[in-house]
């Protein structure tokens, strides 16, 4: 009976934890940021995520087509991600930091330690 005990509750476990693991946000495809239009493409560079821009709406930006954003990010929780961060509009590199949350991915970029943080919610593009 012990051993008919200890099964059940193994599987139980089991499901659990795979169930959590299928059920961890993934950030991988493109988006796309409402403000300007642009897409970037985040995608899993190793155990870290990248993020390059593959689309603008501005043909002024057309030269940042292809440009890494953000290499290396590392997991930090289920939904969140950081690693360096660059603003291609000012040339500086941020401390960035993913969350995806509400269906949306927000994408921040911070400076004195995440002290002051600025970015905005991304939408899923196809």
């Amino acid at each position: 009976m012990r051993s008919l005990v200890r099964a059940v509750v193994g599987a139980t476990l089991l499901t659990g934890i795979m169930a959590g693991g299928a059920l961890a946000a993934d950030p991988t495809g493109t988006w796309m940021r409402p403000s300007t239009g642009t897409l970037v493409k985040f995608y899993a560079c190793g155990d870290k995520l990248c993020a390059k821009i593959v689309g603008v709406k501005d043909k002024a930006k057309q030269g940042t087509v292809g440009t890494v954003i953000m290499s290396g990010a590392a997991k930090t929780s289920d939904n969140t991600w950081k690693g360096d961060l660059l603003n291609t509009e000012d040339g500086q590199t941020y401390n960035g930091v993913v969350t995806l949350a509400g269906g949306g991915l927000k994408l921040d970029g911070c400076v004195l330690g995440g002290i002051i943080c600025k970015g905005e919610t991304w939408t899923k593009s196809n």
